[in-house]
């Protein structure tokens, strides 16, 4: 017979476990962009291929979020592994995958633009704008419930729709912050410019099926949330 103690004490290793993966992956990201994504790579004739490494790479990382996001993939999952576990294993893998984007990234010749002085006080400024965005999204929605350790340590039903903050802004202001923080880089490198372009081409590509999935659970409350915050990412144009 199983032992209920054991099993719980093991669910919460591996969701706090996971939490600290998820952590410590967003950590690498942050010296990924700020460190390696700023030292252009060699000039040779491997550009294309490159390139294509690395946008495979991001796809890669991309679908799993999609695929693991989505209904139908998540109820052939839960008949796998516990429904308060699902969480942490999303997390655990795209943690992984993460880390594995970062280090096998090709680096790329060439600099599209480097800043001084005040250009480069303003950039940086706007990346701070970026992080205070997504710092503030994420609380809202809550960073334990992301991390997949609050679906273990205290069982809940689905988050309630919140409205507050950044989210009268738009109606994604963690993916306004990121492409806050990508793009307005004082030292612009192709290499840069590449990862901001896939991964803000992913966020916008994937919009249409979140927003799927949130009218499926919120519902009517949803759709008024999108009548009155008519802003996906851009306030005053998309």
């Amino acid at each position: 017979m199983k032992n209920p103690v054991n099993n719980s004490a093991v669910a919460r290793a591996f969701a706090w476990f996971g939490g600290a993966a998820f952590v410590g992956s967003l950590g690498y990201l942050v010296y990924f962009y700020g460190v390696e994504l700023g030292i252009p790579g060699e000039s040779d004739d491997a550009v294309l291929r490159k390139t294509t490494i690395n946008v495979v790479l991001f796809t890669v990382f991309a679908l799993h979020h999609s695929a693991l996001a989505r209904s139908g993939m998540k109820q052939q999952l839960l008949k796998l592994i516990p429904a308060s576990a699902e969480r942490s294993l999303y997390v655990w893998v795209a943690s992984a995958l993460l880390v594995i984007v970062c280090r096998l990234w090709q680096p790329l010749p060439g600099v599209v633009y480097q800043t001084s002085g005040a250009t480069t006080i303003a950039l940086h400024l706007i990346q701070l704008l970026g992080v205070v965005l997504t710092i503030r999204g994420a609380s809202v929605i809550d960073p334990l419930e992301l991390a997949g350790i609050r679906q273990v340590s205290e069982p809940t039903p689905s988050s309630p729709l919140k409205i507050v903050g950044p989210f009268r802004l738009v109606r994604h202001p963690i993916y306004l912050g990121w492409m806050l923080m990508v793009f307005a880089a004082p030292n612009l490198t192709v290499n840069r410019l590449l990862f901001a372009v896939i991964s803000s081409a992913y966020l916008i590509l994937a919009i249409p099926w979140e927003e799927r999935s949130l009218v499926a659970a919120h519902g009517d409350q949803y759709r008024a949330y999108q009548r009155t915050v008519r802003w996906r990412v851009i306030p005053g144009i998309w």
